[in-house]
């Protein structure tokens, strides 16, 4: 697996802004992804500057000369295919997916429905709006999912809002929790195993996969703290047998493809302990950028450095509608 840096033209890449920060749940994660991108990018020899929608009218972009955008902007307003929206009203060429699988990856109920359609396996699961959970049905929920059950906002990211409810009495809290970020709850059948991740690069029959990562977090539980601030959590390479892995690879491809994602995402997974079972969780397209991201760490393992990564992803910017 290789990637040609060697025909990319910093000069050509003209005035670029890298966009983060933002107005989401997930701005504080923006801010490091962001940071590092703009680094980055400095350090090859790009034009870029930072630019955060929260302070900024997207107007700006076109005023003062950008010719394209970095997106490190994590959850709505900037994942959801709203940004992306606006940056095609522009006329700006923008990293990572379009408006369409953008505004589709980051409804977690609707991904699964998309890939349930195609045959890809996804966890057991219900979709539940606020008038919906009635403290009676919040009850029922267990004994239709089993125990424990993971409790979701289906828009947010970074495990914002997500909770893991081992009994009955813990599941009207889960849902309190998971209600101050969506009106929507999505409840799902908790995978015991290894949990993974498996980031593609590129476009259509071109993507490719890279290496998946184990991820072992203290006590088995990969909140936002394990994720952005403890170093104690590892990441792992070649824990899987070559089989395994090449099964998982083609499987994100796959889910990758009928997303209609481009640029780059990231796939999450959980490995089912009892018979090895890989089951997708939900489909990242603005993946985070920051010292503790996967993406980053899976691009090293073949030979594609942070910089290298940044500038790579700069070049593939482009636009959903044609010229």
């Amino acid at each position: 697996m290789s990637f040609d840096l060697s025909s990319i033209d910093v000069k050509a890449l003209g005035k670029v802004a890298v966009l983060f920060g933002g107005s989401s749940a997930e701005r504080p994660v923006s801010l490091m992804s962001g940071s590092g991108v703009l680094a980055a990018l400095q350090a090859v020899g790009v034009d870029a500057h930072a630019f955060d929608p929260a302070e900024r009218a997207l107007q700006d972009l076109k005023t003062e000369g950008f010719a394209r955008a970095f997106i490190a902007l994590h959850g709505r307003g900037g994942e959801d295919g709203t940004l992306q929206g606006a940056l095609e009203c522009l006329g700006l060429p923008y990293t990572g997916s379009g408006v369409t699988a953008s505004a589709v990856a980051m409804d977690k109920t609707m991904t699964k429905r998309i890939w349930l359609a195609e045959g890809l396996s996804t966890p057991r699961h219900l979709a539940l709006s606020r008038a919906e959970l009635t403290r009676e049905r919040v009850r029922t929920i267990p004994d239709e999912l089993g125990l424990p059950v993971m409790v979701k906002p289906p828009h947010e990211g970074s495990s914002i809002g997500i909770s893991k409810a081992k009994g009955y009495s813990e599941m009207q809290g889960a849902v309190e929790l998971a209600l101050g970020f969506d009106d929507e709850l999505l409840f799902e059948e908790c995978i015991e195993g290894p949990e993974l991740t498996c980031a593609v690069l590129g476009d259509g029959a071109l993507a490719q996969a890279l290496p998946v990562v184990e991820i072992r977090a203290v006590g088995g539980d990969y909140n936002y703290e394990n994720k952005y601030i403890t170093d104690s959590t590892e990441y792992l390479f070649g824990t899987l047998p070559a089989a395994l892995e090449a099964q998982i690879q083609a499987e994100v491809l796959k889910a990758y493809r009928l997303l209609g994602c481009r640029g780059w995402g990231r796939a999450d997974i959980m490995l089912r302990k009892s018979d090895m079972k890989p089951f997708l969780l939900e489909m990242n397209t603005s993946p985070g950028m920051t010292s503790h991201s996967l993406v980053p760490k899976a691009a090293a393992q073949v030979g594609l450095a942070y910089p290298q990564l940044c500038l790579w992803l700069l070049a593939q910017a482009r636009l959903d509608k044609k010229a």
